[in-house]
């Protein structure tokens, strides 16, 4: 702190537990965090209803004598993910399909 600045002064550049160093930094920071926090709720939520759907759709598979898990699906899957998001989408929608595969 210089001789000019006030204790007040230098605490707005110390960073917070957003890593920001100033008030208005922390205000937007702790909003968008608010924002992910419901998109994740969001997301998690879709994803528990794609396993259900998919559940019935294994279910449906295996009652009418086929494969519990169809590869060709799942390769489209993975082509869709991978178009929109890049290498790290393969690596959500392998995810995804570990998650949705199940045991029935």
């Amino acid at each position: 702190m210089s001789a000019t600045e006030s204790p007040a002064a230098t605490a707005t550049r110390r960073p917070t537990a957003t890593g920001a160093h100033t008030d208005e930094a922390v205000g937007v920071i702790t909003d968008a965090r608010g924002r992910i926090d419901d998109l994740d709720g969001r997301i998690i939520g879709l994803v528990q209803e794609r396993m259900a759907v998919s559940a019935v759709i294994q279910r449906e598979r295996i009652a009418s004598g086929g494969r519990r898990v169809s590869l060709s699906r799942e390769m489209e899957v993975l082509g869709h993910y991978s178009e929109q998001l890049g290498r790290p989408g393969t690596a959500l929608a392998m995810t995804l399909l570990e998650l949705c595969r199940g045991r029935i």
